[in-house]
Parts: C-alpha cells; sequence; structure tokens
C-alpha cells in the first residue's frame, strides 16, 4: 500500500539522521584514537678517539632510554637503546672505528628486540665507560655520549719522560717493549645472547742566546700546552669554514717541536688529537705534571667580522678588563655545554680549587709572561690591545701555575683566517710565543724541585 506523503517525509529525516550519527560517530572514533607512536631517529654518529680516552656520540632528535653493562673474557661494553629502531645512520657506525683506536676493536650494531637497538662494542682493554646524555645546545641536538677510560691510566709525568726527547744530554727513555700479540680470541657471541655479569670485586729561535747565562737552569722548565676545543666542541669556525680547534692544534704542534729542541724545557699537550677535553680537566692536567707555566691557545671569534689582532689574557679576580674581554671569557667558558661533560661525575674538590683558590701571586707572575709573549707577537700581528688583558677565564684557574690565553688571531675576519692556515704564520706565532716564554723565564727562574720532576 503506498506510504503518504507525511509517512514517506518522516522515513527521509530518519534515515539522514542515521547517516549522520554515523558519519560523526565515525568522526568521533577517529578522533580519540591515538596515532601509533613514531619511533626516534639517530641523526648523526661520531667516534673520538684518543690516548686519554675514546668518545662515541649518538646524536637523536629526542632524549633516549639506554642500559649498558660490561662483559668480561674477552672484555665487551653493551649498550641498549630502547625507542628506536635501527636505520643506516646507526649501522654507519661500525665503519668509523679506526684500526688505531687505542680502546675500541670493533662495534656490532643490531636490533636486538622490537624497539630497543643494541651496541656491542668489542674492546682492546679494560675499561671504566661513563653514559650519559646532553640536552640540545648550540647546532646540536640531543647527544647520547658513550666514553671509555682506561681501568689503569699511565701516570701523567711518566708518560711526559716517556714520549719527550727534551733531555739532550741524558738519551730519552726508551719505548714500551710491545706485549705479544695475544693468543686469538673466540667468535663474539650474537648480541641478543649477550648478558649481564656480576661486577668483580733543528730549528731555534734566533733571538735566543744560548749561552746567556741567565737561561742556566738548575732544572728542567715543564711548559703546559693547551690548545682549545676538540672533539665535539670545534670553536670558532671561519667564512672558508676552517674551525678553530684544527688550526691552535697545529701551532701548537709546532710549538712544542721547537720547545723540545732546549735542554732545559720539556712540554706536554693537554690535547695532542682531535678530542675533546673539559676545562677543569686541562687544569688537572697541567698541575698533575707540575707545570711551570700554562698556555692556552685560540683563534676566537667576535660578533663583527671586522674585529681583528692579536690577544694576550690572564685571570681577573675583580671582573674583565674590558667589554670584549668578559664577552670572550664567557664564550669559552660554554666550552664544557657545547663539547659535552659528564655532570655526575662533577668533583667537588676540584671546583673548590678552580673557583676559590686562584691566587694573586699567580695572577702578578701571568701578567709578567703575558707581557713578555705579548711583545713578541706584536712583531708579527696587529695587537688586538696594546696591553695583556683579565677576565676570569676557567682554563686559567690553576692557583699554582702562570697562566695565559693567547687569541692568535680571529678566525671570524677573512683576512686574519688566511694567515691562521697559513703555515709560514704559524711558524712565526710559534716561533713568537717561545721568544716570550724564555725571556720571561730568563728574568724569572722557577723555583727549585725534585731533580726528577
Amino acid at each position: 500500500m503506498p506510504r503518504s506523503p507525511e509517512i514517506r517525509s518522516q522515513s527521509v529525516k530518519s534515515k539522514t539522521r542515521r547517516t549522520i550519527l554515523k558519519a560523526g560517530g565515525a568522526l568521533f572514533v577517529s578522533v580519540i584514537t591515538p596515532l601509533p607512536a613514531m619511533a626516534s631517529q639517530i641523526l648523526a654518529v661520531r667516534v673520538w678517539p684518543s690516548d686519554d680516552y675514546t668518545r662515541v656520540t649518538l646524536e637523536n632528535d629526542s632524549d633516549l632510554k639506554v642500559t649498558h653493562f660490561v662483559v668480561k673474557n674477552p672484555d665487551r661494553l653493551v649498550v641498549d637503546i630502547e625507542g628506536i629502531d635501527l636505520n643506516s645512520t646507526l649501522k654507519d657506525l661500525v665503519a668509523k672505528i679506526q684500526p688505531n683506536d687505542p680502546y675500541i676493536k670493533q662495534v656490532r650494531v643490531g636490533q636486538n628486540r622490537p624497539g630497543v637497538v643494541r651496541l656491542v662494542f668489542d674492546l682492546k682493554d679494560e675499561i671504566k665507560p661513563q653514559v650519559f646524555t646532553l640536552a640540545p645546545v648550540g647546532e646540536y641536538k640531543y647527544r647520547f655520549v658513550i666514553d671509555l677510560y682506561p681501568t689503569n691510566p699511565q701516570d701523567p709525568i711518566a708518560a711526559l719522560i716517556q714520549k719527550g726527547d727534551w733531555n739532550k744530554e741524558t738519551p730519552a727513555s726508551p719505548p714500551l717493549a710491545q706485549a705479544p700479540a695475544s693468543p686469538p680470541k673466540p667468535d663474539p657471541a650474537p648480541l641478543a645472547e649477550i648478558k649481564p655479569q656480576p661486577e668483580d670485586k733543528t730549528e731555534r729561535n734566533p733571538k735566543a742566546v744560548p749561552d746567556d747565562p741567565r737561561m742556566q737552569m738548575t732544572r728542567m722548565i715543564t711548559i703546559a700546552l693547551d690548545p682549545g676545543h676538540g672533539g665535539e666542541d670545534p670553536g670558532a669556525t671561519g667564512a672558508r669554514g676552517n674551525r678553530e680547534k684544527d688550526v691552535v692544534l697545529s701551532i701548537a704542534r709546532r710549538l712544542k717541536r721547537k720547545i723540545e729542541q732546549h735542554p732545559n724545557m720539556r712540554v706536554m699537550l693537554t690535547r695532542d688529537a682531535d678530542f675533546f677535553v673539559p676545562l677543569g680537566q686541562r687544569v688537572v692536567k697541567a698541575r698533575k705534571v707540575q707545570a711551570d707555566l700554562f698556555v692556552s691557545i685560540h683563534a676566537d671569534a667576535f660578533v663583527q667580522p671586522t674585529a681583528r689582532g692579536s690577544s694576550v689574557f690572564a685571570l681577573s679576580e675583580k671582573g674583565a678588563s674590558s667589554t670584549a674581554a668578559r664577552w670572550l671569557a664567557n664564550k669559552e667558558n660554554s666550552a664544557d655545554l657545547i663539547g659535552g661533560v659528564n655532570i655526575k661525575t662533577h668533583d667537588r674538590q676540584l671546583a673548590s680549587v678552580l673557583l676559590d683558590l686562584s691566587t694573586t701571586a699567580q695572577i702578578n707572575d701571568s701578567l709578567r709572561v703575558g707581557n713578555a709573549v705579548l711583545k713578541e707577537i706584536g712583531g708579527i700581528n696587529k695587537l688586538h690591545k696594546g696591553a695583556v688583558e683579565q677576565a676570569g677565564f676557567a682554563v686559567l684557574k690553576a692557583p699554582d701555575i702562570p697562566s695565559i690565553l693567547i687569541e692568535t688571531a680571529f678566525i671570524s675576519n677573512p683576512e686574519e683566517e688566511a694567515k691562521l692556515t697559513d703555515e709560514h704564520y704559524q711558524e712565526q706565532m710559534a716561533d713568537a710565543i717561545l721568544t716570550g716564554i724564555r725571556n720571561y723565564f730568563a728574568k724569572n727562574p722557577p723555583l727549585a724541585k725534585n731533580r726528577l720532576t
């Protein structure tokens, strides 16, 4: 029987309501249903080997949950990273381990289980790992850091004596005999099967006068050279892409060779390769070898590319001697944030030494040696300031060692960037620094110490 127009109208309205409700219900479900979680991504991997320690850095787009443990016989470090999937960037870590790495033999990377990637570092020696994360800073995003330190580090004075050829009267200590080759080790276990184990309880400076009686020292003079930045911390970068950390290491190496040509002088580098050394640790290294002088070498940048000239800085207890000096000190003191320091290992005693015990005598001696060096540097480059400046540089805070920081030139200035990368200028700079140092010690001979040190 045909339906009336009213009935047909009600039927159409009912269908319309059901359609709207269905669509609304579908829309409602789609809103409250959570989207699948996106796995974190490893953006870059970097490896920084050195005799001091080897650092492995994984840069990622978010903070990661990480666990690690050490396995013996053979020595391995196992690191599990949660919330990521294996990608090509992470696989590149395998190729970044070099044969001459002091501590890592090889690394294996694999998907241990869904959402968990396992790294296994096959080690050359027993190590003490430090594993920590760094918050984003500068151009870096989140970083996960693995530092591999030797369990039995070499004594720094013994290393200084062994490596140096500074004593022309007494032959240098012969190199240590190489240990016999280790027997073949079993094939490494699959990544997933590794389980935690319980812990077991010729060129001399022409200005120097060899026969000058003032230079006849009764003991060795030890110089600590500190090439700024390194590793994760590139320092300033010039317009042509040259990095401060590379330039100052090259100058420091040239200066080291020149110092070693003098029979009454020896030298230690706080870093002799491209790796990061925390500011406080640079001071500690100098104190461990009982250095008579600490020289930190830099090639910094300023906000204006027209800034130019060389400078020498000493520590200040009362504040910076200029706005530029304060700006540079703040910039240099931020190196630990960029380079990456494990704050969990912060040494309160070290902090006390660096912050509280800087003495007036140390600063006065630093100003004297700074003036001697500045005078010589002025002969090869324009000076940014005609006198030694002062500011609160953390790296100059050894309480018992005269300490200066040299800005060899501004790498942010295109003309000076070209100078800094020129071998002849680097040689001139090294000569000038050495002459200033020798002139200072000729007038200020160091106090007597044990002849062995």
